[in-house]
């Protein structure tokens, strides 16, 4: 199915993105809340049929959704905190898409911070968005070639998870998992992947490693 990522805490569940494939189905997983980081179909589709629980998104990815029926929409503004059943959140732009712009969200509980960004060429605000952090979450199209296309200038699409490891060095960030996977992992040899991906953490100095179905991910 679609890419998600589900926080657990204190007893509440925050859903991040909802695409096509979970229309109709969050009822299996119950979030208290959903937020998302872009339009696209795989992100955000799944909120066709509407949901049971409070969604929250910026303007932008709000102007070119279609949703069903919600308790609350929520604005997020990009690098304004907010706090979400004792989970503080921020949102950062990323570039990724001219027709769906998109953000990754830095979050943090109990003193534990993680980034989480499942489609990017890039981090607007580096720095910022990776200090102190314990896990990126990053995006898993492609191992060593980006997929990216130039549009007016702009390069859209996905950073390789080489560069994201070398950002992730960059900012002394100890540990990195890869989700929403391409083609290079899911049609290809997992196995070989998976060692290539750990192969260059290690020769940068982060723990590294491609994420799977139901993957449960403890930080502290």
């Amino acid at each position: 199915m679609h890419s998600v990522l589900m926080i657990s805490w204190q007893r509440k569940k925050i859903m991040i993105d909802c695409g096509a494939d979970w229309s109709g189905k969050q009822h299996k997983i119950r979030p208290d809340a959903i937020l998302l980081t872009h339009a696209h179909m795989d992100h955000a589709g799944g909120l066709k049929s509407g949901a049971a629980c409070p969604v929250y998104a910026t303007v932008e990815t709000w102007d070119r959704i279609r949703v069903g029926p919600v308790p609350e929409r929520v604005i997020v503004h990009e690098q304004s905190p907010f706090k979400l059943f004792g989970v503080e959140f921020e949102a950062f732009p990323v570039e990724h898409s001219i027709r769906a712009p998109a953000i990754g969200y830095r979050f943090t509980a109990a003193g534990k911070s993680v980034f989480y960004a499942p489609d990017l060429v890039r981090i607007l605000d580096e720095t910022n968005a990776l200090k102190k952090i314990g896990l990126y979450v990053g995006d898993g199209a492609a191992i060593t070639r980006p997929v990216l296309r130039n549009r007016d200038g702009v390069f859209i699409g996905h950073a390789s998870i080489r560069t994201q490891l070398e950002w992730c060095a960059k900012q002394s960030v100890p540990r990195a998992i890869f989700s929403h996977c391409g083609k290079e992992i899911v049609a290809g040899d997992h196995r070989a992947a998976v060692e290539k991906v750990r192969g260059i953490g290690e020769q940068v100095g982060v723990k590294a490693a491609i994420a799977c179905d139901g993957l449960q991910i403890l930080v502290n």
